[in-house]
């Protein structure tokens, strides 16, 4: 199936290679991102993929008010510009309002919607009225067929340059299913697909106390292969180098030394995967 290719940095989505988007889930310290965005440099290196470094400026969904959001707008975007400079990587982050879209767009390559706010117009608008790619996260409340009007918002604000990605459905209270049929059905719109395979892996609000998410981390590798095996253009991961540390998203992190072998697997699925076509 012919899509778009959505040019990012040095990574083109839609093109032959399968492009990586990792990082923490939040921006814990600049010591930190740099730390993991020169080792996920180097690790994609090795297997060979174009790579987007991913990190947040703040959490504003977190499910409890007291949880770490990160260092807000302006520290964040000073610590991903440095990294972007020093690590030398496309950098991809997401916003919550509006108005951050403009001063996001000076830094970031990618400006991503987030799930849970992909049905608001006006941050669709923002975000497509800018340089950056879009990445439009698909809501854990929505079917596939339902991001087609989340496509035309971002085209009518003069934008071609899309990216959708699949973050699993909610299924009954605290769990998420994937249906990989959505992968198939959304790149029908004509626009690359991206497979956010940890945060599929979420238990939303299954926290102990109900007052964070949990996780099932041990299901993460084997729902990137099933989607890469569908046919995707990219797979987005968090990774941490001590998940259980992770001040954000740690039970559904990906530990970053098991990531290479991860990825070295997933481009000979996908290759295999394009053969088929």
């Amino acid at each position: 199936m012919s899509v778009a290719q959505v040019k990012a940095g040095d990574a083109i989505f839609g093109g032959p290679e399968l492009v990586l988007i990792a990082g923490p889930c939040v921006i814990e310290s600049y010591d930190s991102c740099i730390r993991h965005a020169t080792r996920l440099a180097d690790i994609a290196r090795r297997a060979k993929l174009p790579f987007v470094f991913k990190s947040s400026f703040d959490k504003a969904n977190r499910t409890s008010h007291s949880s770490f959001r990160g260092p807000g707008l302006i520290e964040g975007l000073e610590i991903l510009a440095r990294v972007k400079r020093e690590a030398g990587v496309a950098v991809l982050t997401d916003i919550h309002e509006q108005s951050q879209a403009s001063t996001a767009a000076k830094v970031v390559d990618v400006i991503q919607i987030p799930a849970l706010l992909s049905r608001q117009t006006d941050l669709i608008d923002a975000a497509a009225k800018t340089d950056c790619v879009v990445n439009i996260k698909k809501g854990q409340f929505l079917a596939p067929w339902d991001m087609k009007a989340a496509v035309a918002k971002a085209e009518s604000a003069g934008t071609r340059r899309i990216i959708l990605t699949e973050r699993g459905f909610s299924f009954g209270y605290n769990n998420l299913v994937s249906d990989m049929r959505s992968l198939v059905i959304m790149r029908g719109f004509g626009y690359p697909v991206v497979f956010d395979a940890t945060h599929s892996a979420q238990l939303p609000g299954a926290g102990e106390g109900g007052i964070s998410s949990g996780g099932q981390r041990e299901f993460v590798a084997p729902l990137a292969r099933a989607a890469v095996a569908t046919g995707v253009d990219g797979i987005f991961m968090e990774v941490h180098e001590n998940p259980d540390r992770a001040l954000s998203d740690g039970p559904n992190s990906y530990r970053l030394d098991d990531l290479l072998a991860l990825l070295e697997t997933l481009k000979q699925i996908h290759h295999l995967s394009q053969k088929s076509d």
